[in-house]
């Protein structure tokens, strides 16, 4: 019997197997001569940790893109981002969808869980609802990115390199096949002053990671955000306030450093935008990362580590996980029983979550750079910048990862793995399906701070 007709297992259990599986196969793909340009075929441990990094949209690799694999393994790649963008479990009920197979309870239920849906009624309708939007703003990006890319590369390539990258921005995955141009790893660096590519990829970037039941808001409600549910309105506060505090920052503090001197007014206005919107997770650049301050590196480190919102193609602890912890400490501070926003009471049990994810994430990310740091003897800032690439599944890099060895390597194939499932579908995948009956200790107040 398949794993996903097996009653006994619980859909976090499902949706982690089945990106397990698609990795696998994605693996298998590009270990095949042809879909390497030499034609000799990717070594297994590459193979896996790029099938890893399309599948679990992030973007960090070991071999440019466009230089390395084949028009079949870019292909694969992208075919692998989109999945995984869009959610293994939401494109197999697409397909059982156009087929025309019936929708049982339980695919409802497991399809709930992938899409972070509020509740089963009316989900396969809403998941024809993702999928026509999705493809919709995807078209709509390769069309107006063609633009540029057509007289530069020719029809036909400028069609490719335009559906490629809109469709990586949208799932924020961060692949590109800029190296082509010679430059290695350039990602979109030749195009820092242009509005149409960087505009273009940014907004991409931000309808891809707001998160599906956001877009179900504007969809029933339009403009009108009061009558928004509180997760949309938290996630559109904390999206703006969070890109904003970063446009502010490295356009009054780091494009003003000496090594930036040679960007104009626009660019530099241009490349703050881009870089504050490019952590939440998509991993383009328009500006050579090596060359920021460390400041601004720790800035990208903690917005790659938010990451986008729930039920989106982004990773990261989640822009909804920061806000809920960000009110309950205001909440201490002015002596509420409880967080409030919005005329609305968040309730523990989701504060209890938020505490866990966040410790869990940060967990990881300080353990997988220290590793790494020790392995590799790399500078431990580098290390950081990479594993919160890894686990925010960005795809941000310093350009250490080409150098890393096989075991810093398989750190972060674990890295971008967990960051992809996300926090809480892991825990619950590892532990029992049903809560466990509590037991009310005697309370004792213990002293913290």
């Amino acid at each position: 019997m398949p794993f996903w007709k097996n009653d006994r297992v619980t859909p976090a259990q499902i949706i982690i197997l089945g990106f397990f599986t698609l990795i696998l196969a994605g693996t298998a793909l590009l270990m095949l001569p042809f879909a390497v340009r030499e034609g000799a075929g990717a070594s297994f441990l590459d193979a896996l940790f790029t099938a890893t990094s399309a599948t679990c949209v992030t973007g960090l690799v070991l071999h440019d893109t466009a230089l390395y694999w084949s028009p079949f393994g870019q292909a694969v790649i992208l075919l692998l981002i989109q999945v995984g963008g869009m959610g293994v479990v939401t494109m197999a009920v697409a397909i059982s969808i156009f087929t025309g197979k019936k929708i049982g309870l339980r695919q409802r239920w497991i399809m709930q869980e992938s899409i972070s849906a509020p509740q089963v009624g009316g989900i396969v309708r809403q998941t024809r609802f993702i999928l026509k939007t999705a493809f919709l703003i995807e078209a709509a990006g390769a069309v107006l990115l063609s633009l540029r890319f057509c007289p530069e590369l020719g029809f036909f390539k400028g069609l490719w390199y335009g559906l490629f990258h809109s469709v990586s921005a949208f799932c924020n995955a961060g692949f590109d096949l800029m190296g082509a141009g010679g430059r290695a790893f350039s990602s979109l660096t030749g195009y820092t002053g242009d509005f149409l590519v960087s505009g273009t990829i940014s907004a991409l970037i931000v309808l891809g990671g707001l998160g599906f039941l956001t877009w179900h808001d504007f969809r029933e409600h339009g403009l009108r955000l009061r009558s928004f549910r509180l997760q949309s309105r938290l996630i559109l506060t904390t999206t703006f306030a969070l890109v904003l505090g970063g446009f502010l920052f490295l356009f009054l503090f780091e494009f003003r450093q000496p090594q930036w001197q040679g960007l104009s007014f626009g660019q530099r206005a241009a490349a703050s935008l881009f870089q504050a919107i490019t952590p939440r997770t998509a991993g383009f650049n328009t500006v050579d990362l090596g060359r920021l301050s460390q400041p601004s590196q720790l800035l990208m480190i903690l917005l790659m580590l938010t990451g986008g919102s729930p039920g989106s193609t982004a990773g990261g602890f989640k822009t909804t996980t920061l806000a809920v912890l960000l009110l309950s400490s205001y909440a201490v501070f002015r002596r509420r029983g409880s967080a409030q926003c919005f005329g609305r009471r968040i309730p523990d049990e989701t504060l209890h979550s938020a505490a866990a994810i966040f410790l869990l994430y940060l967990l990881l990310f300080l353990t997988g750079g220290v590793l790494i740091c020790c392995i590799d003897d790399v500078p431990l800032m580098a290390a950081l910048f990479e594993t919160a690439s890894a686990i925010g599944t960005v795809g941000l890099s310093l350009g250490i990862t080409p150098e890393l060895s096989a075991l810093s390597r398989l750190i972060l194939i674990v890295l971008m793995y967990f960051g992809r499932v996300g926090g809480l579908t892991m825990i619950y995948a590892v532990t029992s399906g049903t809560p466990a009956a509590m037991t009310q200790f005697p309370q004792e107040r213990v002293t913290v701070g």
